[in-house]
């Protein structure tokens, strides 16, 4: 029987509203402090129960989130979709590997739901094993005929597998059907797309994107004020962050102590930052963490508490003690090997993530002893690869809803670039990505001696290793094969949609020196 609530419902709703607020203002500690007391009165509420293993979750702490979630199956009247919410909750706090184990639990569950076998399907695709996802998405199936993400899965799997005509009959049959999940029919038209250019039908693949645009734009209007933010600071930074701020903040390393081995590998996104990472992690005496916002959250927001929104970065980082800085350093790489479940120690740490760009000046005041790699490759080729690529909306994703909005995006990213690089005193390096598909060794065997680091065979086989990891990125299928010239030059399918924005590309193109 079920336990009665010690707390009344209004007294209830005010405490959740509570820990809401305090998450919202950045108080971590304050927000599961005020959950925790939530489920000491209502200790037969699943649903905070796992609202609390998600608070944990975030924070890094796995075991105490694992503590949460498997209370709240306990208590939950409905074990199956206790064991799924559960996997949906890993997913939001990024452990793909307590997803997939709750998923699998509720897989064997009476009731399980196709998403939910779909969801394992996806994570093992993620892992190179196709087979294995077959059999997950065939059941889905089995249960549920015209379940979209399934039939868009199975899809997908087929394009991956080389039968692109059963992958274009596929998704043209699911495109056929009724139903209102705009995301999954957006993906569709991207995945049609790809099928298309593929088989080098570029008109109709373009009419494709363009029509899963069409879908995800009406929900864009948020994101895409948000980015208008993110470019106008960008915008004042470029403005403010002198060469002499940046000087000062390098020589005042040495009361940073103990200088860490740190390496930010940053680029605009589909320039080759993935390829480059699991070069670097295959390594032994390295560990890379994927696209986490840990940097952001961890290291730099603590120090603009207390600062209104409008403050600049440069006033922010000025401001910070050398006792602020320290907790930031101490935070990031505390919080960095909870996040990856891997022993850091003296290892060479590449944090990858293209988002990190604007970010530069942030590392510099917190970590003056870095080292930037920054991924470069033809500017046409990575505004075409954003603008294909299947991608929930967020604030960066929603300027690839049109070329234009792409191409503005890139001249702001890279924009920022080229601007900060002649004033950076932290040692810094660009890679190629058409270098690197030309001739691996040669390319990145420099980029090894610039960190510092003896060069090792496993990485001519990053391949092989990047199939042992769940990889977050949209390359995830690309970076578990050997390297291939296949996507160079790829805009050139694409010139005369990319004709009227290539004059603000131009400059980039150039300096560059790709012609």
């Amino acid at each position: 029987m079920k336990r009665q609530s010690l707390v009344s419902p209004r007294s209830l709703s005010r405490l959740l509203q509570e820990a809401a607020e305090a998450w919202k203002r950045q108080d971590y500690q304050q927000t599961i402090e005020t959950l925790e007391r939530v489920v000491r009165l209502d200790p037969a509420n699943a649903r905070v129960w796992l609202d609390l293993g998600r608070a944990y979750g975030l924070r890094y702490d796995y075991p105490a989130a694992e503590r949460c979630l498997e209370r709240a199956v306990r208590v939950a009247p409905r074990k199956v979709e206790a064991l799924a919410d559960a996997g949906r909750r890993c997913y939001e706090f990024g452990n793909h590997g307590m997803a997939r184990g709750y998923f699998e639990r509720a897989a064997e569950q009476t009731g399980v739901s196709p998403g939910v076998l779909v969801a394992l399907g996806e994570f093992a695709e993620r892992h190179s094993r196709l087979e294995e996802a077959a059999l997950w998405v065939d059941r889905a199936l089995a249960m549920q005929a015209d379940h979209p993400a399934a039939l868009l899965t199975r899809a997908r799997l087929s394009r991956i597998g080389g039968r692109i005509e059963e992958a274009e009959a596929g998704i043209r049959s699911l495109l056929t059907k009724s139903f209102d999940e705009a995301p999954t029919r957006a993906r569709a038209w991207y995945e049609l797309g790809n099928i298309l250019d593929r088989q080098s039908r570029f008109d109709e693949a373009m009419a494709a994107f363009l029509e899963a645009k069409a879908l995800l734009r009406p929900s864009a209007a948020s994101y895409q004020q948000i980015l208008a933010g993110v470019q106008s600071r960008v915008r004042e930074m470029e403005q403010t962050i002198s060469s002499s701020v940046l000087e000062r903040w390098f020589n005042g390393r040495e009361s940073l102590q103990p200088l860490r081995r740190l390496a930010v590998l940053c680029g605009h996104p589909r320039s080759g930052t993935t390829l480059l990472e699991q070069v670097l992690d295959s390594h032994p005496d390295v560990v890379s963490a994927e696209e986490t916002h840990i940097l952001h959250d961890e290291a730099y927001l603590p120090l603009s508490r207390g600062f209104s929104p409008e403050a600049s970065l440069l006033e922010v980082l000025e401001s910070a003690p050398i006792s602020a800085l320290q907790k930031s350093r101490e935070d990031y790489f505390q919080f960095t090997g909870l996040y990856i479940g891997r022993e850091i120690g003296g290892r060479l740490l590449i944090d990858k993530n293209p988002a990190l760009n604007v970010l530069i000046p942030a590392v510099a005041r917190i970590f003056p002893e870095a080292r930037f790699l920054v991924a470069i490759r033809d500017p046409r080729d990575v505004c075409l690869s954003c603008f294909m690529q299947p991608l929930s909306l967020n604030p960066v994703s929603s300027a690839y809803l049109s070329l234009e909005g792409t191409v503005n995006q890139y001249a702001s990213v890279m924009g920022f670039w080229r601007a900060i690089l002649p004033r950076l005193r932290n040692p810094w390096v660009e890679v190629r990505y058409e270098a690197m598909v030309q001739d691996l060794e040669a390319s990145v065997r420099p980029v090894f001696s610039f960190l510092e680091i003896e060069w090792h065979e496993a990485a001519l086989r990053f391949h092989e290793h990047a199939r042992t990891k769940a990889l977050r990125s949209p390359s995830y299928a690309e970076v578990t094969k050997p390297v291939s010239r296949g996507a160079i030059g790829r805009w050139r399918n694409y010139q005369k949609y990319l004709e009227p924005w290539l004059d603000k590309l131009s400059p980039f193109v150039q300096a560059y020196g790709y012609g």
